[in-house]
């Protein structure tokens, strides 16, 4: 067997799966709600981290970054993600709102992609969130200062320790550097069947 970094391996057959054909009658009119029931699908299915997107930002420059985020709300009006406002990504968004992202359910031969302008959720809601997080997370979501270097682990770890005495024995508050985000989708593509010919990728706008 050629190991994957073998361009003939990267260019062999991925296989398909029994899984039919993508037609735009099966797809429900509120792209939102067909994206719910593929997540609930996926997440029946046993797919590790099913709410697991790849959000992709650009600086003021257009010079695009992207990386791996956990969706946290599929709502009537769009998704929501949370993150720290002094990351990479908070910044990007701070200066160039636009915004895309994929999530890819492989097990099911399904993709959705979406893109659109983000904008910030009110702190009401980044709070009520925050205050379902598990204790230690919350802890953490004080010690952890995304994008920036830290000179060893030893740093990380004093940062914690102080946050656990800070707010020993106190209910943890929702750190204001941290907050979450709105994509408003203004288009969209789901695509679904063996290898996701492009035959049958059906344009979504919400």
């Amino acid at each position: 067997m050629r190991p994957v970094t073998d361009p003939r391996a990267m260019q062999a057959p991925t296989g398909t799966h029994e899984h039919g054909a993508l037609r735009r009658a099966d797809l429900d009119p509120d792209p939102i709600e067909q994206f719910r029931r593929w997540l609930a699908d996926a997440d029946s299915a046993g797919i590790p981290l099913a709410n697991a997107i790849a959000l992709a930002t650009a600086d003021a420059e257009g010079a695009p970054s992207v990386r791996h985020v956990l969706l946290r709300g599929v709502e009537p009006h769009g998704f929501v993600f949370y993150t720290n406002h002094a990351s990479r990504k908070g910044h990007e968004l701070a200066v160039n709102p636009g915004a895309a992202f994929t999530v890819l359910w492989r097990e099911l031969d399904r993709q959705v992609g979406v893109r659109g302008r983000v904008t910030q959720v009110p702190a009401s809601i980044s709070d009520d969130y925050f205050a379902t997080r598990p204790r230690e997370a919350q802890v953490g979501a004080w010690a952890s200062h995304q994008s920036e270097p830290l000179a060893d682990r030893r740093e990380l770890e004093r940062r914690l320790a102080e946050a656990t005495e800070r707010f020993d024995g106190v209910d943890v508050p929702r750190p204001p550097f941290l907050g979450g985000y709105h994509p408003v989708s203004r288009a969209g593509r789901v695509l679904a069947g063996p290898a996701f010919p492009a035959a049958r990728s059906v344009p979504i706008h919400a």
